[in-house]
């Protein structure tokens, strides 16, 4: 099961979900993007987004407004659609419009991988990236260890770099898979102290003490996270004609 989270009320760019994306909407063309993969779902609180979806043939769920993050609102939608424990569920963000296929299948062969691992509480991606694109604050990064499990996520530029010779900088994807136990499970641990700071909502897992299994993929989407994001991807989408 793939299920989107699309809130409404985005801080740093209002109502983007709905922005259009060439023909679509960005909610449903990042659905459309994924909808061959497996039954797509949007888990949203809004009505409009609701009736949008469903104007695409879409189908949605409506969640509580008050989830702090998109992982709480799906776990939410999962309860809602009765999935069982052992089930896969992907989250994609509603903001991934041009996320690949590929990028999906990989990320359900690590949660195949490290499905009965009890430590492992999320699996999730990441691309190469270059020292100027990890400055961006918008886009985040991950360091991993040998393993390729995430040792940390930040805004920041992660390595510090303090010889000048790094050049392996990972930006992370905002897809995630669950087995539905463990976003259930993940849903009910408080929100950590870094989880706050960096509003980055994969590091409540790390704080307590669990593992994100991490892969490295050959992508070319992007979150769309500001207006200069949308500009990059009309681009992106003129360039394609």
């Amino acid at each position: 099961m793939i299920i989107i989270p699309a809130r409404l009320g985005s801080t740093r760019y209002p109502k983007k979900v709905l922005a259009h994306i060439g023909e679509y909407p960005m909610v449903v063309a990042t659905a459309k993007a994924v909808e061959n993969i497996d039954t797509v779902t949007v888990a949203t609180d809004s009505q409009e987004v609701a009736d949008v979806c469903s104007d695409y043939g879409i189908k949605t769920v409506i969640t509580s407004a008050e989830h702090t993050s998109g992982t709480d609102r799906i776990n939410e939608a999962a309860t809602r659609l009765g999935l069982g424990d052992n089930e896969t569920v992907i989250n994609v963000q509603a903001d991934e419009p041009f996320i690949e296929s590929e990028t999906i299948r990989y990320l359900r062969e690590l949660v195949e991988k490290h499905g009965n691992d009890e430590n492992v509480m999320i699996c999730s991606v990441y691309k190469k990236i270059s020292f100027e694109e990890a400055k961006d604050p918008n886009l985040v990064k991950v360091v991993t260890d040998e393993s390729r499990f995430a040792l940390y996520f930040s805004r920041s530029v992660i390595p510090f770099d303090r010889d000048g010779r790094f050049d392996d900088y990972k930006g992370h994807i905002g897809v995630y898979g669950f087995r539905r136990k463990m976003l259930e499970r993940f849903c009910s641990l408080p929100q950590s102290m870094l989880e706050q700071t960096e509003k980055l909502e994969q590091l409540r897992a790390l704080s307590h003490g669990f593992k994100i299994a991490m892969c490295e993929v050959n992508t070319k989407s992007f979150g769309i996270d500001t207006p200069q994001d949308m500009q990059k991807a009309l681009q992106k989408l003129k360039s394609s004609l």
